[in-house]
């Protein structure tokens, strides 16, 4: 229905409980312009539509007429161009004006008949026709005489006078109120109808595929369900909110639904089984099973609940007389009873006449047994098997159970119970399917699943499971997911109250259970925090609060699985430099123009990542960088100067205790990255008995200065603190007497960032240590490893590039990290939209690699505008609306543009399709209103490079 529904314009649709409509999925209906009510057909043969109805329609779809059970001459009058005609499918759409007028009619006399208040009021009841007399009333071929007298057939039976003049009165009403309204057809050429009848035959057929069928083109041979071994699965059959664990064959045309079943089992050609479970599994290896029918109900007798199997043929009439050619089984009845011993005194009592006797009022199916428990072996011996042929003692326990006919029977099914007994399996079945998706790596989202359990009461379980899909993992980033999942299940559970996702997650009521997994303890760890949940789940705001640790503890477990790209960072000895010597780091910014976000952890090592970078002077000078030297006094002296554009900031530290540093994991506390940076590298252990002043005099012979500079904003998008991280660490390696390589770097950002916990990616460190043009890739896997590749460009090209690329400063800053946590919480749910985005992130850099190479500027625009809408996928809200208005005023006059970073403020970089272009973009942003403050910079590919000095003089930058 979805499909038909699509894009169609306020108003109601209507349609019959008894047909099933199946429409290819690309169909679509044109709503322009409509008004009135639309019916909606599908093809058929002239012969089928003789015991149907039919739309004699003009050529612009308007309906003249509504023909049922017809003569062939006037069928043929609705014929179209491809030799079919337009069966009336039961799907009907009024526009909003056209149902409040229909449901105007509702008071008047004697249509208010067909409601409570006319029958409250003493009126006869009237049923009325969708059809043939509210639809009929519209087509334009029909007059109001022939209407009113409703002489067709399906117009009412004209048996009772009284009833046939209330009839004709209402159709008289109708007639006034909606001939006017358009009635019009949609004809969709490829659907296709069918009833719904009391057929196994018909309810199979429109379970299972069948080549030509539309419906065909879109099934799924498995839904809802977990299956051990699908490959035993036939082409053609079908397996619905099951699990079927072990070696379980199903053939085609067969159908599985809401069972529970255990190999090994062979289900051959043309069955259905439903509500069966693991139980069922043995008494079922021991027949042939082939175009039968087994069932389980859930009912309920004089108050007693129990469960109750039926039994029946693929091809039984359950309303053909038994005596003239009805089945059971597939065979005469006759057969059976010779087969069996059971006579048909034992189906049928005496006040049932031998010409009303058919399987519907048949009593085959016990209910209840004096002392034995009954199972589906207590009709699957009604099969009969080689292996196990009817006997006397099955046919005396059948008879002295009390039975029951179907007809009997389905008035006592407990609905409820049986619909709690499909969710119940349907959430086993999720359980299973969650431990799969998990362990298997797959991009599965498990989103839904956990909502549903939150939503119907399930929660427990799947906490379990994610619970043990945690603690057994010997994967990080599998137990990490799975704590996420865990978070998002806490969050959902909350039902939207109790404050925001994202916020502090350093409670003491949860440090034993992070202790373990700092250790990497994570069995224990998992335990600890199962263990502290349960005292957080009473209301909202505790479950949110409980969702933010277990985001923190997830964290923890993808810090593990970055630091091993631990191993791929070297470093050799070297001399100590002179006390007082500074060496002295100067590194340039990057401008990302493509594929950030896939190199994010655990995006880049559970997809794979690919980002190109490009190494920038801003406005001639490299903006970033650090130096260290040695210092006589044992102690460490933190400098950091940051921010020219929006004014100065300075924070300086002195660090005499290892107190004074154990704030490091903190990004906000003053100097956090510096003191990371000295933990890194080893100059100092936290861990260590000895005291800071002992660790600086027995290693160093005394501490160190450090000072920092940033001639960025905060914010800036250009990569600004990894880069700033990796010109430390280089300065601090040299300055403790160690030499290292840019690959070692990269990777020691990647470690240090970890520790810092912002948990940032590899591109910036890429982008301003490996100088010029570059595209660095990572693999889908640990250890996590980054592979740089410098982009060979034409020659000339760098200097084209320098005078067509330039920087905005919007005015407007925003940390990564407040994007972070959202990017991350959508992909460990994995979001569709995320996956599919993370795959278009990395195939767009390689695009753009190649326009580098190729030196094509309108190319590399085309990339760097792509890249933009795949960074607002991934981080929905990282566009403010001054930036976007800023966009669309430059557009006409760039090739490409988009925002530096993560987005949401910062840097703007544009590729100008004049070169030389600083001026007239001045000029325009001028004249436009509701810009703010902003500032253009020119930018310059640093071919050089980070570089390391060792200077001769005291240094200020």
């Amino acid at each position: 229905m979805h499909q038909v529904c699509r894009g169609s314009p306020p108003g109601v649709w209507v349609s019959s409980t008894d047909m099933l409509l199946t429409v290819p999925i690309m169909t679509e209906i044109d709503w322009h312009g409509f008004q009135g009510v639309r019916v909606i057909a599908v093809p058929g043969s002239i012969s089928y539509a003789r015991q149907h109805g039919v739309y004699l329609a003009d050529t612009q779809g308007v309906v003249q007429d509504i023909f049922y059970q017809s003569p062939e001459d006037q069928i043929r009058q609705c014929v179209g161009p491809d030799g079919k005609v337009p069966l009336v499918c039961g799907v009907v759409f009024f526009s909003s004006e056209a149902a409040e007028q229909l449901l105007a009619t509702h008071v008047i006399p004697p249509l208010d008949a067909c409601t409570y208040l006319g029958l409250d009021s003493g009126a006869p009841a009237i049923q009325l026709s969708l059809f043939f007399d509210i639809l009929l009333c519209m087509a334009q071929g029909v007059s109001e005489e022939a209407f009113v007298k409703g002489q067709r057939p399906g117009m009412g039976s004209g048996d009772n006078v009284q009833a046939a003049g209330s009839e004709r009165s209402a159709r008289s009403v109708l007639w006034k109120a909606l001939h006017a309204v358009p009635l019009t057809m949609a004809y969709i050429p490829e659907g296709c109808y069918d009833y719904m009848t009391m057929s196994a035959s018909d309810h199979i057929r429109h379970l299972t595929p069948h080549p030509g069928n539309a419906r065909s083109k879109a099934f799924r041979k498995v839904a809802h369900s977990h299956v051990a071994e699908p490959q035993l699965l036939a082409e053609g059959c079908s397996v619905t909110n099951s699990l079927l664990e072990g070696a379980v064959k199903v053939g085609p045309g067969s159908v599985i639904q809401h069972c529970r079943l255990k190999g090994p089992l062979e289900i051959h050609t043309g069955c259905l089984l439903t509500g069966l479970d693991v139980a069922s599994s043995v008494a079922l290896r021991s027949y042939l099973l082939r175009d039968v029918v087994v069932q389980g109900h859930t009912v309920r007798l004089r108050g007693i609940p129990c469960k109750v199997f039926t039994l029946s043929g693929h091809h039984d009439d359950w309303q053909s007389m038994a005596e003239e050619g009805g089945t059971y089984l597939n065979r005469p009845w006759s057969e059976f009873f010779l087969r069996t011993g059971i006579r048909s005194h034992d189906l049928w009592s005496p006040d049932i006449p031998s010409s009303r006797r058919c399987l519907l009022n048949a009593r085959l199916f016990p209910v209840l047994h004096a002392s034995e428990p009954l199972g589906v072996g207590d009709v699957l011996w009604l099969v009969g098997s080689p292996l196990s042929p009817p006997g006397a003692e099955q046919l005396q326990r059948w008879r002295t159970s009390w039975r029951m006919s179907w007809e009997e029977l389905k008035g006592s099914l407990d609905q409820e119970a049986e619909l709690a007994a499909r969710r119940a399996t349907f959430f086993l079945q999720a359980q299973s399917k969650t431990k799969r998706v998990l362990m298997e790596h797959s991009n599965c989202s498990l989103l839904p699943l956990i909502r549903s359990a939150a939503l119907e009461g399930y929660h427990k379980a799947m906490l379990e499971t994610l619970d043990q899909v945690a603690s057994m993992a010997k994967d990080p980033g599998v137990a990490a997911r799975s704590l996420a999942c865990i978070a998002d299940l806490l969050g959902c559970l909350a039902k939207g109250e109790g404050g925001l996702r994202s916020g502090p997650a350093a409670n003491a009521a949860w440090a034993q259970a992070f202790q373990h997994l700092e250790k990497g303890d994570i069995l224990e760890g998992v335990k600890e925090l199962a263990k502290e949940r349960k005292k957080w789940l009473d209301r909202p705001v505790l479950l949110v609060r409980a969702a933010r640790h277990y985001e923190g503890a997830e964290q923890i477990l993808v810090r593990q699985a970055v630091m091993s790209s631990c191993q791929f960072i070297s470093l050799r000895l070297a001399t100590l430099p002179p006390m007082g010597r500074w060496l002295r780091a100067a590194c340039p910014a990057r401008i990302d123009l493509s594929g950030g976000w896939s190199d994010t952890p655990p995006i880049t090592y559970e997809h794979g990542g690919a980002v190109v970078d490009l190494a920038v002077l801003v406005d001639g000078h490299r903006p970033i960088g650090a130096q260290a030297r040695r210092i006589a006094e044992p102690e460490l002296r933190l400098i950091s100067r940051s921010g020219r554009l929006e004014g100065e900031m300075v924070v300086e530290l002195v660090c005499r205790d290892l107190e004074d540093l154990r704030d490091y994991c903190q990004p906000h506390a003053p100097g956090a990255l510096l003191k990371a940076a000295l933990i890194c590298t080893h100059i100092v252990d936290l861990a260590s008995q000895n005291s800071l002043q002992d660790q600086l005099m027995e290693h160093f012979g005394g501490g160190f200065e450090l000072r920092t500079w940033s001639r960025l904003p905060h914010g800036s998008g250009l990569g600004t603190s990894s880069i700033l991280a990796g010109a430390v660490m280089a300065s601090l390696y040299q300055a403790s007497g160690h030499s290292t390589s840019v690959e070692s770097l990269i990777h020691a950002v990647l470690h240090l960032e970890q520790v810092l916990t912002t948990g940032g990616g590899w591109q910036d460190q890429v982008g301003g240590l490996v100088p010029g043009l570059k595209i660095g890739r990572s693999k889908p896997q640990l250890p996590l490893k980054v592979e740089v590749e410098q982009i060979t460009v034409p020659e000339g090209f760098i200097h084209t590039l320098n005078e067509h690329l330039l920087l905005l400063y919007t005015g407007k800053t925003r940390l990564a990290r407040n994007l972070l946590q959202d990017v991350l919480r959508n992909w460990y749910a994995r979001l569709p939209t995320i996956v599919q985005n993370a795959s278009a992130l990395v195939n767009n850099a390689e695009e753009c690699a190649q326009a580098l190479r190729q030196g094509n500027l309108a190319l590399l625009g085309k990339c760097m505008n792509h890249y933009w809408l795949q960074k607002k996928n991934m981080a929905p809200g990282c566009e403010p609306l001054a930036v976007r208005r800023m966009m669309e005023v430059l557009q006409p006059h760039v090739y490409g543009q988009s925002m530096a970073g993560a987005g949401g403020g910062g840097f703007l970089y544009v590729l100008t399709k004049e070169p030389r272009n600083q001026e007239a973009l001045q000029r325009i942003l001028m004249e436009t209103e509701g810009l703010g403050n902003f500032s253009i910079h020119t930018v310059e590919v640093d071919t050089a490079g980070f570089q390391i000095q060792l200077l001769e003089e005291d240094w200020e930058p």
